[in-house]
């Protein structure tokens, strides 16, 4: 049996009411209806409003049974991934702790090191300061070294100087003299230079007899000549040098001479007298004698005994200059 409308069936049993019942309970009657009709009405409305919102609950909850679905998948997924976080978690502060171990080790290591250096820098820098120090010393050292080999430069530069003066002197006096005693060069006497002086040799024939200390007239002559060259030369210093061969001089009553050494000193004193009166200040000569002692060629012969029997007259240029520098050292 299908089910009747209510509406249909409330309308029905209105109008058999209304033929049965009264003006007044009709009324009553109607407005019950249009009550029950607005509330129909309303509960229609609700139905349909819950049906809608059942509708849409259920939509809601099968959104949430997705996405609890979801939400269980991705907790999953979190947990193995958390797992996988706290694993490496693990391993990282494993690592960390021996970092930090390695750390504190390094770092103990490091100061050990660093106060090793610190003490070796500052042995260094004393060293440094040291050197430093003696770098000064040995620049002031070598300073005063410059300053004393330039003043030995100059002074050396002033020897030199004062050497080549003197040698173009000597030279010079070499030529004056044998100039003067150009008569002379074959008669036994020779003009040289040796050891910066100029040596005027003269042998025994030209200026004595055997054993005598008087100078013949050639002699004299040739000293005459000699001195009239060198009284002028007032920076010329004058020896005159006495030399005997090896025979002794006669010992007797007409001989004055004890031994050669008085024939060679007396012969030099008699040539010095005759050089002063040719013109000489006494104060630049000097008489010596050698006796046999310094010959001039050695042996026994005739020729070694005639050449050693001589008179040297040794010309040297004063050298006031020289020695003033010399002692200035």
């Amino acid at each position: 049996m299908s089910k009747s409308n209510p509406l249909k069936i409330a309308t029905i049993a209105v109008l058999i009411l209304s033929s049965c019942v009264s003006s007044k309970k009709y009324d009553d009657l109607l407005k019950k209806k249009l009550r029950l009709d607005a509330d129909f009405a309303s509960a229609q409305d609700s139905l349909n409003a819950y049906k809608v919102k059942s509708k849409n609950q259920g939509q809601a909850l099968d959104n949430l049974s997705t996405l609890s679905k979801k939400l269980k998948e991705d907790s999953a997924s979190l947990a193995d991934k958390l797992t996988r976080t706290q694993k490496l978690l693990d391993e990282q502060t494993a690592t960390g702790d021996r970092l930090r171990k390695d750390y504190k080790d390094l770092l103990a290591s490091y100061s050990a090191e660093s106060n090793k250096l610190s003490s070796n820098l500052a042995k260094k820098e004393q060293q440094l300061l040291d050197m430093e120090k003696n770098l000064q010393i040995a620049k002031k050292q070598n300073d005063s070294l410059l300053t004393s080999l330039r003043e030995r430069e100059r002074k050396v530069n002033e020897l030199q100087a004062i050497l080549r003066k003197k040698d173009s002197a000597v030279v010079a006096l070499k030529n004056t003299v044998s100039d003067a005693l150009l008569s002379f060069k074959d008669k036994g006497l020779t003009v040289s230079v040796k050891n910066g002086k100029v040596y005027v040799s003269v042998s025994e024939q030209l200026l004595f007899k055997s054993g005598s200390t008087l100078v013949d007239d050639r002699g004299k002559e040739a000293l005459k000549k000699l001195a009239d060259a060198l009284k002028n030369q007032t920076e010329v210093n004058v020896m005159v040098e006495g030399h005997t061969d090896d025979v002794q001089v006669s010992k007797n009553a007409n001989t004055p001479f004890s031994d050669n050494w008085d024939l060679s000193v007396l012969r030099a004193t008699e040539i010095t007298r005759i050089l002063i009166q040719g013109g000489i200040n006494p104060k630049r000569l000097m008489p010596a004698g050698h006796g046999e002692f310094s010959p001039m060629a050695e042996g026994k012969t005739a020729d070694a005994r005639q050449k050693n029997r001589r008179t040297e007259i040794i010309l040297t240029p004063k050298l006031d200059e020289l020695f003033k520098i010399l002692e200035s050292n």
